[in-house]
């Protein structure tokens, strides 16, 4: 006798994994997958692209098919809701939200179909969880971009050990963003720095802001955030005229405004992403007991550009970022 589970995969079809004593499956069936992602810059995508091309393979490898339905919200929230709501209309087989405002969409939206979230940083924060364990016992599981907060801070030690002040920049309306500054401040201030929050509301006082805080930081710090990542040009426009050394969260803002980031790969994490998908669609695991994923390295990177327009020589150990020529 077989049973075949297909929990929450409305689109699969009869050739349904099958499984042995061991777990193993014997064969993939068919899928669809809504991707929702909250806006377009270079982290996101690239975590997008990876979470395809991994589960495709992977879908592929064991006889199976995929199909995916890509969405971007450009920053609404308001987008994110209604993209969600057409993947649950669907009866998609799984949901991939990209970055936090899609996550908390698709919480919002469905508690019966898988969803994966990626390029979030701390679960617990966006899903509004309390007595975190790292697992969410729902219908939600991911992956996380967040690299080491007390290395970064290091970092900004290490390349700016004679600054006094460092600005805090970031977007308020990105909880996330909200708790990594919180997480690093005091961080730096037990270093001696002194430490002041700039926050902006959304794209329109990006500049200001970042004007405000250059007026009174010897250095920038930029938190992993979507909206700096999506406005790096208006704040690259003011910082190095200004002369004040931006660090990153990631390697999207740091190559786009910034001297230099600890960050992860961005494509990596969706691959990650892309092996959970797949567990979840052929091996019927659960999301609800299954750990929030996070890349093991996170690597120094600098921008050669800025750093040569500030004058600024990072030591050893640091990467170039790579640029496409125009």
């Amino acid at each position: 006798m077989m049973a075949l589970s297909l929990t929450a995969c409305g689109n699969a079809d009869s050739t349904a994994p099958e499984e042995n004593g061991s777990g193993t499956q014997t064969a993939a069936g068919s899928y669809t997958v809504g991707i929702c992602q909250q806006m377009q810059h270079a982290a996101l995508d690239s975590a997008t692209q990876g979470f395809q091309d991994k589960l495709k393979e992977l879908i592929t490898a064991d006889g199976g098919e995929v199909e995916f339905e890509v969405e971007n919200a450009s920053g609404e929230s308001a987008n994110c809701a209604s993209i969600i709501n057409g993947f649950v209309s669907s009866n998609v087989d799984l949901i991939m939200a990209n970055a936090t405002a899609s996550l908390q969409a698709a919480q919002a939206g469905t508690a019966d179909i898988p969803i994966l979230g990626t390029s979030v940083t701390d679960y617990a924060t966006a899903l509004g969880m309390d007595n975190w364990t790292g697992t969410t016992g729902t219908n939600i599981s991911g992956t996380a971009d967040l690299a080491p907060l007390d290395k970064q801070a290091d970092m900004i030690q290490e390349l700016f050990p004679d600054a006094k002040t460092v600005g805090l920049l970031y977007c308020s309306a990105e909880p996330n963003s909200s708790y990594q500054v919180g997480v690093i401040k005091p961080l730096l201030e037990e270093m001696g720095y002194t430490c002041t929050e700039y926050a902006f509301a959304d794209s329109n006082d990006v500049a200001s802001v970042t004007t405000s805080a250059c007026a009174s930081s010897d250095v920038i710090y930029i938190p992993t955030d979507n909206t700096a990542a999506s406005c790096t040009e208006a704040i690259r426009n003011v910082v190095v005229p200004a002369g004040v050394p931006v660090v990153a969260g990631e390697q999207g803002i740091c190559s786009g405004c910034g001297v230099a980031t600890l960050s992860i790969d961005y494509y990596e994490l969706g691959q990650l992403t892309g092996e959970m998908a797949y567990d979840i669609l052929v091996n019927g695991k659960d999301p609800g007991t299954m750990e929030i994923q996070s890349l093991p390295t996170a690597t120094k990177m600098y921008n050669p550009s800025v750093c040569e327009e500030l004058n600024i020589t990072p030591p050893e150990g640091y990467t170039a970022i790579e640029t496409t020529a125009e």
